[in-house]
Formats: structure tokens, sequence, C-alpha cells
């Protein structure tokens, strides 16, 4: 068990990696919202795009980042129940909820990938003004859930030996 513990860091660096990489996505989307305030108010020439692009720049950051969320302990728990519990006790609650988290991603990604592979194989576009493609913004929805599904399994394995391994 100690072997594949260690061998999880490769899930944890992935996660840390690209939820790290989207964060990028952040001061983009400042400089997109501040380029259109000021298109709109001082010059009254609005753009088309900006809405759209700051959605899917912030969606994929969301999307992909969430393993990164989870890893760093950002989902939301019950701390003031939580924080005063063992470490085996916490671990043996997480792994009660993995069970409903990971039922969630695998609907999601079976889902998720359905739409992502049509929206793909069709190049999908937006039915708006500026029509962008839409085909990423599902690819990121079924990448970020694989994402996320490898970081709560590595986290799963985690907690299972905390509440199975002995005292010393």
């Amino acid at each position: 068990m100690e072997k594949l513990i260690e061998k999880l860091k490769f899930i944890d660096s992935l996660s840390e990696w690209t939820g790290k990489g989207v964060s990028f996505f952040i001061p983009l989307l400042s400089l997109i919202v501040a380029y259109e305030i000021v298109a709109r108010y001082l010059f009254g020439k609005p753009t088309i795009w900006a809405h759209e692009m700051t959605d899917m720049l912030f969606g994929t950051a969301i999307i992909i980042g969430g393993a990164y969320s989870f890893y760093h302990g950002g989902f939301v728990n019950m701390d003031i129940v939580y924080a005063h519990l063992s470490t085996k006790t916490k671990a043996f609650l997480d792994l009660m909820t993995s069970f409903f988290t990971l039922s969630f991603l695998l609907i999601l990604i079976w889902k998720g990938g359905q739409t992502a592979w049509k929206a793909l194989i069709t190049l999908e576009r937006d039915s708006t003004q500026w029509a962008p493609p839409v085909y990423p913004i599902r690819l990121a929805l079924f990448f970020g859930a694989i994402l996320l599904l490898l970081q709560v399994l590595a986290n799963f394995v985690r907690d299972l030996h905390t509440v199975t391994k002995r005292k010393s």
C-alpha cells in the first residue's frame, strides 16, 4: 500500500500543474473585462466577443482547476464539526462521501464525454453573433471531470490507508 501511496504523487502533481496552468486565465480575464469597459464606456464601441470569451475562460479555469482545489482541500465541508474530529474519523467520513462524488463524476464523464464528442465531430459553434466554437469548453468539462476523478480516487486510496492502518 505504501508504494501505491507514493505513486499517487503523480496525480497530485498533475492536479497541481493543471491548476496553476489555468490560474493564468484570471489575469487574462481581467484584461478582457478592462478592455470591454474602456471600449464600451470611453469609446462607445462595445465588443461582440468579450462577454462570451470571459465566460469560456472562467468556465475552463473552474472546470480544470477543480482537481487542484480538491487536492488543496478547497471544497466545502462542515468545518465546525469536521475540525474537531480525529484524522481517522475524518478519513472515514471522506470515504463515505467519496461514493457520492465518484458517482457524480462518473455520470459527468459519461454524459460530458458524449456531449464533447458530438460537439467535436460537428465542430459546434455558439448561436450568437460572434459564434465562437463550443467544443473546446465541452472538451474542458470532460477532461476536468477526469482530472477531478483521478484526484478523488487518489484521496480515496489515502483515506482508505488512514482508516485501515494500525497505530504504531
